[in-house]
């Protein structure tokens, strides 16, 4: 361990030569001998030196320098041992590739491989407390359910939605579901794993497969898994294989994997530890002997002219704001789930505006992003404006996001339903309103009481106007979402 011993920044240990030079310029101001010897005669000069009191001068001298040395020990921060960078979440990210080829519908598990696959789903995610999880759905293309986020409620409803008929195209292109995801990990800039659900692989994929890559097949022997063939593609990447159990003996095994992988690549994010602070107990008992006759009156007037030259009144901080920013206050009251507190906490922008969106202030949370010059509030803002109903805004939001991050499959897929939303409004202001006016003269006609039988025509935009109104189910709004994705892609 001592042999990783090192400083972080060792510059500043050349300050280490201030403190012997206090000391010696202490001693040479009190040795009047020396002073004064060139000029008066040795005889003399014993019997006119008055010898200063040692213990009232030489300690503070000592005192200042041992001050310095230990403060510039500290300020140049000693380390032997690494520890994860602040804020990054013990729990590794995870992208979930669910298969969705028709051959997910088979019933050799009960009730089928998807359904047992989405159950398979909330069941690590309740494992995974804390943990960011995003869902991916792919068969003859790939397409983004869920982008990386730790609502675990808001994953359980699209995952619930899932179903093979969503699919724009079937087949199954995993090399296409393993880029997306691998294109989501880095963009969240974390070390994180991909886990398929699937029945099988093509065998050209195995290029696409590395060691960040969990495999569980959905099926049974006797149901046609070939469960060998999963092995042998994944074998070339070396990339774990296991298949569905009846218990959570796979969740578990899942679990180990994501954290293993987890445990490999934070390694290399680690950063060195700062021992410094260490440093500040000796630092205060040193202090504390200052404390002594004659140098209290010192330090009180010191601090007196502090107070009476500061321009407004010092407010008593607390005791979290001796030890923490308000932006580090703030996290901790994000982590449990206080948004609200959150909110009032951060100073960052971009924090302060999650938090009012996850509190459900969107407007103000629009605000907030609006005020960060960067994509990804562009892309944050968009999604407020979108929950507020404004949708010509969100579009423009998410096309300034796009337009700085070209490569954003989320952020695309965003403004494609943004704009169907602009449309869908637009094409609704434009439809002809029934009029307010009352009219002039009210006929009845007796003569037709019975009525007249005959078949009532109901006019297309009236048609088409109650059928925008119907509610869309989660299903269904994917099923567009994803072949709004194709076609955009075949253009």
């Amino acid at each position: 361990m001592m042999a990783d011993f090192h400083f972080l920044r060792p510059w500043w240990l050349l300050v280490l030569v201030l403190p012997p030079l206090i000391v010696w310029m202490a001693s040479r101001s009190d040795d009047l001998r020396s002073r004064w010897k060139c000029m008066i005669a040795p005889h003399l000069l014993e019997n006119l030196l008055v010898e200063p009191d040692a213990r009232r001068h030489a300690f503070p001298s000592w005192l200042a320098a041992a001050v310095l040395a230990i403060a510039t020990l500290g300020v140049a921060g000693p380390t032997w041992k690494r520890e994860p960078p602040p804020f990054v979440s013990d729990t590794a990210s995870l992208v979930i590739a669910v298969d969705l080829s028709q051959s997910m519908d088979n019933r050799d598990v009960s009730p089928s491989r998807i359904e047992r696959a989405k159950l398979k789903i909330r069941d690590v995610l309740s494992s995974r407390a804390g943990g960011r999880t995003g869902v991916i759905a792919y068969a003859g293309t790939a397409h983004l359910v869920v982008p990386l986020t730790d609502d675990v409620e808001l994953i359980a409803s699209y995952t619930d939605a899932l179903a093979t008929r969503i699919m724009p195209t079937q087949g199954q292109d995993t090399k296409a579901a393993l880029k997306l995801a691998n294109d989501l990990l880095r963009a969240d800039g974390t070390p994180g794993t991909v886990l398929l659900l699937t029945d099988g692989i093509e065998s050209d994929a195995a290029e696409a497969l590395d060691r960040g890559v969990v495999i569980l097949g959905i099926g049974t022997a006797g149901g046609g898994l070939d469960i060998e063939a999963l092995r042998h593609v994944a074998g070339q990447a070396d990339a774990p294989v296991a298949t569905i159990t009846n218990d959570d003996a796979d969740v578990r095994w899942i679990v180990r994997q994501v954290r293993t992988n987890f445990a490999a690549a934070a390694a290399g994010g680690d950063r060195w530890h700062d021992a410094g602070w260490y440093l500040v107990f000796p630092l205060t008992l040193l202090f504390a002997l200052s404390f002594r006759r004659g140098w209290v009156v010192k330090v009180a007037c010191f601090l007196l002219a502090t107070q009476l030259f500061s321009p407004e009144p010092v407010k008593a901080a607390g005791f979290l704001d001796m030890w923490l920013t308000a932006d580090q206050q703030g996290r901790l009251a994000f982590d449990r789930g206080d948004y609200a507190t959150a909110s009032t906490l951060f100073r960052d922008r971009m924090w302060k505006g999650i938090a009012l969106y996850r509190a459900g202030n969107f407007k103000a949370a629009s605000e907030s992003f609006g005020a960060v010059e960067a994509p990804e509030a562009r892309f944050d803002q968009g999604n407020a404006l979108l929950r507020l109903g404004d949708f010509e805004n969100a579009v423009a939001a998410y096309r300034v996001a796009t337009s700085q991050r070209t490569d954003w499959p989320e952020a695309q897929a965003n403004l494609a339903i943004a704009e169907r939303l602009l449309k869908m409004q637009q094409d609704d202001e434009d439809q002809p309103q029934e009029p307010n006016e009352k009219p002039d003269e009210v006929k009845i006609d007796d003569k037709g009481k019975k009525g007249k039988a005959g078949k009532v025509e109901v006019a297309d935009q009236t048609t088409e106007l109650w059928m925008k109104n119907i509610v869309v189910s989660p299903t269904d709004l994917m099923a567009r979402k994803f072949a709004i994705e194709e076609q955009g892609d075949h253009r």
